[in-house]
């Protein structure tokens, strides 16, 4: 048996309110699957929100506080952990930012800008600038540095499995200098080198190209269902129905379908790459 692994519930609130969990169900002399019995959430589940790995949905803080007779407690602390796991992440967002690090697999399509685990730090301070002109740098800052953050996925070499298709139009329109939207299809170009993404294009001619106007990201897990979310200026909306995820996916099997290979979209960012840094703008 693996030897027990104390948390340090100083060290944040999601710590402390796993370390508080832990301690109460253990004081009522329940095991993980019993906590969870009646509930809709497994022992794994419960056992990575001891461990600060995962919040706690408000349903099965309900529930554990009328298995453990707690009186309510964790549920008045959802909010808490709500809070300290937010950071400079958009609140909509923040959940999804979350799920990101459990995932087995990641596929996103934007056919307005770069997505956010593919930023470069240029492009990720010019998108937050524009969209939150009225913050402050320090807040700038944050987010800025919140968001380069989620690439550190990147670093192991297996996991997770990504593969990304972006409209043409968003490599081709400069959002930034020449130089910088070289660079930013170069960290691109490095990743799809190094195994770690996978890039399609979809060609501003494409025959078809549902859902035009919306960005689509689908994330799926070992041990939970899969996920879907959707953005728009200053809001998101995240889909967990698998009956639903599943409607969505039909429109990304088709843009999938739609974009050109891997290897002819590899071959294309590269292009126009050397375009912007020999000063031509892309054809």
């Amino acid at each position: 048996m693996a030897a027990r692994k104390d948390i340090d519930g100083s060290a944040s609130v999601p710590a402390f309110y796993g370390t508080e969990l832990r301690w109460r169900r253990e004081a009522a002399g329940l095991t993980l699957q019993q906590a969870v019995e009646g509930s809709f959430y497994g022992a794994s589940y419960l056992s990575e929100i001891e461990r600060a790995q995962r919040r706690m949905p408000a349903d099965l803080a309900r529930h554990v506080d009328q298995v453990m007779r707690t009186d309510g407690f964790f549920e008045r602390r959802c909010e808490d952990v709500r809070k300290a796991r937010k950071g400079a992440h958009a609140e909509y967002f923040a959940p999804v930012a979350e799920a990101e690090t459990r995932a087995r697999t990641i596929e996103e399509w934007n056919s307005t800008l770069i997505p956010g685990l593919l930023q470069t730090e240029p492009y990720a301070r010019a998108v937050i600038r524009s969209t939150h002109s009225l913050d402050l740098k320090e807040e700038v800052d944050a987010k800025v540095s919140q968001r380069l953050g989620r690439a550190k996925l990147f670093d192991d070499p297996k996991r997770p499995e990504y593969w990304v298709i972006l409209h043409e139009s968003v490599l081709r329109e400069p959002f930034l200098p020449p130089a910088q939207m070289a660079e930013q299809l170069d960290r691109i170009a490095a990743l799809a080198d190094r195994s770690r993404i996978v890039p399609q294009l979809l060609l501003w001619n494409a025959p078809t190209r549902p859902f035009m106007g919306l960005s689509l990201l689908f994330m799926e897990f070992d041990d939970e269902p899969p996920l879907m979310y959707t953005e728009g200026p200053y809001h998101g909306h995240t889909v967990d129905d698998p009956a639903l995820v599943k409607q969505y996916r039909k429109a990304y099997d088709r843009l999938r379908a739609a974009a050109l290979p891997p290897e002819a979209s590899l071959a294309m960012i590269e292009a126009i790459a050397e375009d912007y840094r020999n000063g031509k703008q892309p054809r």
